[in-house]
């Protein structure tokens, strides 16, 4: 393969321009001091070799290779080439862009290779591969630049001259315009000169950009700004928010969970995260999570609208990605099936896949993509599809491929060519003037027609004669026979090179009178030879046959089978003819016949044997007798009839379970009753049915045979290590086989033997299902080896040992307490709640377990304890405030022992305050105090609220909230008004339920005042428009109607506008604007996802105007309001959200 063309490096300086670095998307970026050998970015992450950027020369063909190391992975990765952003090429392969992969299990590297063969313009452009295994991904980016076939300069200037006319090479006039076209092109192309235009634009304003251009004749102005662009180095800018941006793209499949995160200087600075420009806010869609100086953005369930930018913002500063969602692939659920059809017939190969909507699929045959040329036809009815061909030829025969960008399938294609077998032939005939001559053959095909033909000419029907074809039957009848009826007759099926001939003899009758007596005698002629005349005939033909008879008188004839008179045989004699007649042979007309025929004159006598031969019985007890990855054994039994012909082999049949197609595995006949099958696919159940063969012909087919799988053993178990050896058991766990297969595994035997020995036991007898055991019975102080091995239906699998003997002795440990990290601080929780604490420890052998609560034994029934080997759980159904305390737990082996202290602390609500008085009141202002009270709640007082009443409304208001002393001062108080207080005291656990009440009450009274009333002044009213209550930025649910209001104030009346994106709303039935006293509201009916944006209303008047704007923003999510409360003075509404659904 050419090796594709790299770009000349130009020696004209403004020519030069820098070269985009393509690389991963998701490798690190190094600073402009550091390299890597080779000019290489460094290479992060899975790839162990990536693609590069190239040019190439159209219609040559270029090769793409990636390494992906997979040693540190359990699966095999997942490879998908992409061009631009969403194509994937792998639906697209075919003659023009070839894939292929390769594993090196020395080095654990797979290699992939994308060929493009006989590149095009449309080639060019951006590609992506993408690799990707469980929770790991890595992809990288490169470019490929399409270049036309630059045409070669004559060598010799000579040869760009041109001749007019036509009448020879040296007629004509010169023609001097090819090589003026190339001077002029040549003169343009030189530059006037010495110039570096790329230095002039470097130091030139943008302004102008444009004359530079036009003075130097260059006439792309894009592109020259993109190389300017591209020329201008940029420094990197060290941030001063984040330590660790975010990655430059993410992908994530369809429904599944990304994370995006950002890692700050500061960890108490807030961020903002951004979706295409717009703020998200936080649901259970969107989740936020803030870790130390981490932040995470969580998206649940990517749908393909969040496909899109996003930004995280601190301060000033942002980082920028972007998120790509792939939608899941698509499967195919039904697999295509092995087809065997003969020439002419009609093919289907049927699919199904997972996806009704999906139509980039790729059909070939034997690597050919097919082509929609009318000879293949592809039927859709939802995710089923066919692809037909109408009528098979040899040249279909192949193997079939469907590639989806989530599967492929394939089936072969078998076509055999036509035989006609000929199931009766035509038979000469001997007729008498006057009677009618019938020639019939039956043919195999039913579709069959052909000709026929006497001593070469062709027949046509008459009067006299015809012709007739039913079903599998072709007759010609000649009525009244005449002796130009005498020749040889032929039929010619057409299309096949056969032909069935046979004569038919013309009797002429001479009467004689002859006064004498003969005796009578049986002129018997037979293919036999020996004493007994035999006749073979094949099962369901007819028998028909005629016997001269002589003698005068006429002799008597009598046909008898045994002792019987003539059985089943039909008898017609004539004078000097009898026929001897069976309609359809039949296995009991075989058997030894007589014909006796007497005269006067005497008697004679004849014997015939009738042998019916058939095709055989089919076999018996077809079975399968073992199984390989992709082979089968079948054995069967002989049939118990062989139809009294030899047998000469068998045919086999197979199919996949649950399909209607054989498929033939033998063309030739199979002499053995044992065969192997071979080309299965592993995990497929298949049938098998036999035919057995003799002269004659083919047999039904056998019963099917029990389904059956081909499936080979797993590989070994790995990794096989120690986990735990005592006095007489040893605890081993293990990792799966590397390759498992189709069937699966069932469960894994353990065995076990002595060093220098090869007695291996078995440890368990039936397969245990987990990757751990523990072998118990073992003898104490002995050095055992272990192994272990995989089961299913195949068998056993190689068995993985244990390089190294191990000693079975109990291993001492010490006790010790492993308290988890909240457990190391007191324990608080909430009268009522459960308490469950897991403490785990350690220690061999099983160490004894204590508690204690404040030192003395643990003997309250409320509390649970519950201990195993490797941990005490401690738990309370109901927590009480008695059960707060120091709980101590022990844990010792012999005299070793270690101990833990838990302090739990059962909190309530506390009680209320005690003695709440009014100490003083003056002005407009009253003071409290109050005691602490009695129950605290089992925990310390965080506050207490206070509320006042007046004895008018008796309303209570709140005057303070989380007041730390036990005394306050209430201000702006009514004069006139009588007020008394009650005070809740607080704790962590909210609020006491009880209220103390002050004991007296705060009498604000009324002071001596005058008014002096002033003078009365008309007020001017006129103002211009002023907004009192602006707009309020809103998030609404998608299809539920909403309002958004203000308020204004205005006199004259002032003209209101309601304008979204500052265009003008008008009669739009959507919207429906309301102006009541000044409160201005516009009602938006069922708004959808584009009515989210910028909302304002202006008011105008004579003496000015006002606006107010804000911003409407549409989610998917189902708000649940809690509480929803009015203020009257803005006409808004105030609410708190508990979540979302």
């Amino acid at each position: 393969m050419p090796e594709a063309k790299k770009p000349a490096a130009k020696t004209d300086k403004a020519a030069a321009a820098p070269a985009d670095s393509e690389g991963s998307e998701c490798r690190d970026e190094l600073p402009d001091d550091e390299t890597v050998p080779g000019g290489q970015s460094e290479l992060t992450g899975l790839f162990v070799e990536r693609p590069e950027s190239t040019t190439v020369i159209k219609g040559k063909n270029i090769t793409f290779v990636a390494k992906v190391d997979s040693s540190d992975l359990l699966r095999k990765p997942n490879m998908k080439w992409l061009k631009g952003k969403w194509l994937d090429l792998g639906s697209k392969a075919g003659k023009h862009v070839q894939f292929k992969e390769a594993y090196d299990r020395n080095s654990k590297v797979y290699t992939y290779e994308m060929s493009i063969i006989k590149v095009v313009e449309g080639d060019a452009g951006g590609y992506r591969c993408e690799v990707t295994s469980k929770d790991k991904c890595d992809s990288c980016t490169f470019e490929v630049t399409v270049e036309a076939v630059q045409e070669e300069q004559p060598a010799n200037i000579l040869d760009a001259f041109k001749r007019s006319g036509d009448a020879g090479e040296d007629a004509g006039d010169l023609d001097f315009s090819a090589l003026l076209k190339k001077r002029e092109k040549k003169a343009r192309d030189e530059p006037k000169e010495d110039v570096d235009v790329w230095e002039i634009l470097k130091d030139a304003k943008p302004c102008d950009y444009e004359k530079i251009a036009f003075d130097y004749g260059i006439t792309d102005l894009r592109g020259l700004l993109k190389r300017l662009k591209k020329m201008k180095k940029v420094e990197p800018k060290k941030s001063d928010a984040f330590l660790k941006k975010l990655e430059q793209c993410y992908s994530v499949d369809k429904g599944k969970r990304t994370q995006m995160h950002v890692e700050l200087h500061d960890p108490n600075v807030q961020v903002k995260w951004l979706k295409n420009g717009v703020e998200i806010k936080p649901s259970a869609k969107y989740v936020f999570e803030c870790v130390g100086n981490k932040r995470t953005l969580t998206i649940n369930k990517s749908n393909l609208s969040d496909d899109a930018a996003y930004e995280c913002v601190v301060g000033e500063e942002k980082s920028f990605t972007e998120v790509f969602v792939k939608e899941p692939p698509v499967t195919i659920t039904k697999l295509l099936d092995d087809v065997h059809v003969v020439v002419g017939e009609k093919v289907e190969f049927e699919w199904t896949h997972t996806n009704t909507l999906f139509n980039q699929m790729t059909k070939m045959k034997d690597g050919v993509e097919l082509t929609k040329d009318g000879k293949y036809r592809i039927k859709k009815d939802g995710k089923k599809h066919t692809l037909v061909i109408n009528e098979a030829t040899i040249e279909d025969i192949g193997m079939y491929y469907v590639y989806t960008n989530g599967g492929e399938s394939k089936g072969e294609l078998e076509v055999e060519a036509k035989e006609l077998e000929v199931l009766q032939s035509i038979a000469d005939l001997s007729v008498k003037a006057c009677e009618q001559a019938m020639f019939k053959c039956e043919v195999s095909d039913e579709k069959v027609v052909g000709k026929w033909f006497k001593d070469g000419v062709e027949v046509k029907p008459g009067n006299r004669i015809k012709m007739s074809h039913i079903g599998r039957i072709h007759k010609l009848t000649i009525d009244d026979v005449k002796p130009q009826d005498d020749g040889n007759y032929t039929f010619v099926p057409e299309g096949y090179a056969l032909s069935l001939s046979a004569k038919l003899n013309f009797i002429e009758i001479k009467i004689e009178y002859v006064p004498r007596q003969d005796p009578p005698k049986i002129h018997l002629d037979t293919s036999s030879t020996g004493s007994k005349n035999t006749i073979v005939v094949v099962a369901g033909n007819k028998l028909r046959l005629d016997v001269e008879i002589t003698g005068e008188p006429v002799p008597t004839v009598c046909w008898m089978k045994g002792d019987t008179a003539e059985g089943r045989v039909r008898v017609e004699t004539r004078a000097t003819l009898s026929s001897f007649v069976i309609e359809g042979a039949e296995r009991p007309d075989e058997g030894q016949y007589s014909i006796i025929v007497t005269n006067p004159a005497g008697e004679d006598r004849a014997e015939l044997n009738v042998k019916i031969v058939d095709v055989p019985n089919p076999p018996e007890n077809v079975r399968c007798m073992g199984v390989g990855e992709d082979t089968a054994t079948i054995t069967w039994d002989p049939p118990k009839f062989d139809g009294g012909a030899p047998i000469k082999g068998y045919l086999m049949e197979r199919k996949k379970q649950g399909s209607s197609r054989w498929t033939k595995l033998n063309f030739e006949v199979f002499e053995s009753t044992t065969y192997e099958a071979k080309k299965m696919i592993e995990g497929v159940f298949y049938e098998m049915r036999v035919f057995a063969v003799n002269g004659i012909g083919i047999s039904q087919p056998s019963g099917n045979s029990k389904p059956f799988m081909p499936i080979a053993p797993t590989s070994e178990p790995t990794r096989l290590t120690v986990e735990d050896v005592t006095d007489s058991t040893c605890a081993l766990k293990w990792r799966p086989p590397e390759r498992v297969g189709a069937g699966g595994v069932d469960g894994y035997i353990i065995e076990w033997c002595k060093e220098g020995e090869d007695n291996w036991v078995e440890a368990n007898k039936e397969p245990v299902d987990k990757n751990t055991y523990r072998v118990k019975g073992l003898p104490t102080g002995e050095k055992l080896l272990f192994r272990v091995v995989a089961m299913n239906i195949a068998g056993r699998s190689p068995p993985c040992t244990m390089k190294q003997s191990v000693i079975i002795r109990e291993i001492m440990e010490y006790p010790k307490i492993r308290l988890p990290r909240q457990l190391r601080t007191k324990f608080i929780r909430k009268v009522g709640e459960k308490i469950n604490l897991v403490i785990p420890f350690q220690g061999k052998p099983r160490p004894v377990v204590n508690w204690l609560k404040d030192g003395e034994p643990l003997e309250n029934k409320s509390v649970g304890i519950r201990t195993s080997d490797f941990d005490t759980i401690l738990f309370i159904r109901s927590a009480e405030r008695d059960h707060s305390g120091t709980y101590t737990l022990s844990v010792q082996i012999d005299n070793m022992q270690d101990k833990a202290d838990i302090h739990i602390q059962i909190v309530d609500k506390p009680g209320p305050p005690i003695n709440v008085m009014v100490t003083d009141v003056w002005g407009f202002n009253a003071a409290l105090e109050w005691k602490p009270p009695k129950d605290t709640g089992n925990t310390d007082i965080i506050g207490y609220t206070i509320q006042k009443a007046d004895k008018k409304t008796q309303g209570w208001f709140t005057v303070y909230e989380h007041n730390r002393r036990p005394s306050c001062t209430a201000s702006d108080l009514v004069m006139g008004n009588e007020y008394s207080f009650r005070v809740f005291s607080e704790n962590i656990c909210g609020l006491s339920d009880e209220v103390a009440f002050s004991k007296n009450t705060a009498i604000i009274g009324k002071t001596d005042l005058e008014y002096n009333k002033p003078a009365f002044k008309e007020k001017d009213m006129s103002s211009s428009p002023k907004f009192t209550a602006p707009l309020v930025d809103r998030v609404v649910v998608a299809g539920y109607s909403t309002a958004i209001s203000c308020a204004v104030r205005a006199y004259p009346k002032a003209k209101i506008v309601w304008m979204k994106n500052k265009m003008i709303i008008g009669e739009d039935p959507k919207f429906l604007m309301q102006n009541n006293q000044g409160v201005l509201t516009l009602n938006i009916r069922k708004p959808g996802q584009f009515d989210g944006g910028k909302y304002s209303c202006k008011a105008i008047n004579d003496l000015g105007e006002d606006e107010v704007e804000c911003r409407l923003e549409l989610s998917s999510v189902k708000p649940i309001i809690t509480k929803l409360v009015m203020d009257s003075q803005s006409m808004t509404y105030d609410y708190r959200l508990l979540g979302t659904l």
